[in-house]
């Protein structure tokens, strides 16, 4: 009889982890949260100013819009620092700069077309100083290839520029050292528009709680 009774010890014994092993499958596995969803007033492709926000007191920004559906919305406090940015490459998914919490849906309150040309990178090529909070200095110059390389300051500003769908915009690639607050890599646009002269451009991208604003001037 001994042989038996181990073997019923044995199989009670299992029970529990098979009816564990039975609950571990993939429906108990940690499910990510959904990203917020971000709707933002379509325009046709070219590039617009506009408000938006409340009627007494509106918030003025630019829009750009590429036939592809790619979208860039950059929004300005009264100090013409971006306060807010809202982007979607292609046809996918609005982003917000900074990220949003919660779904959220933005309408413009007014839009005019402007006239702005496709940018390229060859044109661009020299060196800029980029003022930072706080009063530093960054220096750095942009190669007709797209290289962006840090001058001789403390805050360091390398990364690559590309071809952008959006009218006078290009894709930016953004990686800083010893810049304070600023993230030490980051995605954005470079947008450049006869406004913001004597600036030649801003370098926008994404920060945590408001977006990167970089305006850089011709040394």
């Amino acid at each position: 009889m001994k042989p038996l009774l181990t073997l019923r010890a044995t199989a009670m014994a299992l029970v529990p982890i098979l009816l564990a092993a039975c609950g571990s499958s993939h429906d108990d596995a940690p499910v990510s949260p959904a990203l917020p969803v971000i709707k933002v007033t379509e325009l046709t492709a070219g590039a617009y100013a506009v408000s938006t926000g409340d009627a007494a007191d509106p918030t003025a920004g630019k829009y750009y819009a590429a036939a592809d559906g790619s979208r860039l919305l950059v929004l300005n406090n009264s100090a013409q620092q971006a306060s807010a940015a809202y982007r979607r490459d292609g046809n996918g998914a609005w982003q917000r700069w900074p990220a949003a919490t919660a779904d959220s849906t933005l309408d413009l309150l007014d839009s005019s077309p402007i006239p702005v040309a496709a940018l390229t990178i060859a044109p661009l090529a020299r060196s800029y100083a980029v003022r930072l909070d706080g009063g530093d200095v960054a220096l750095f110059a942009v190669s007709a290839g797209g290289d962006i390389t840090a001058g001789a300051s403390t805050c360091k500003l390398s990364g690559k520029l590309a071809v952008s769908p959006l009218p006078g915009a290009l894709k930016l690639t953004l990686a800083t050292s010893g810049c304070g607050d600023l993230p030490a890599q980051a995605d954005g646009v470079l947008v450049a528009d006869s406004d913001y002269a004597p600036a030649a451009f801003r370098l926008l991208a994404s920060g945590s709680k408001a977006p990167v604003d970089l305006w850089a001037y011709p040394e």
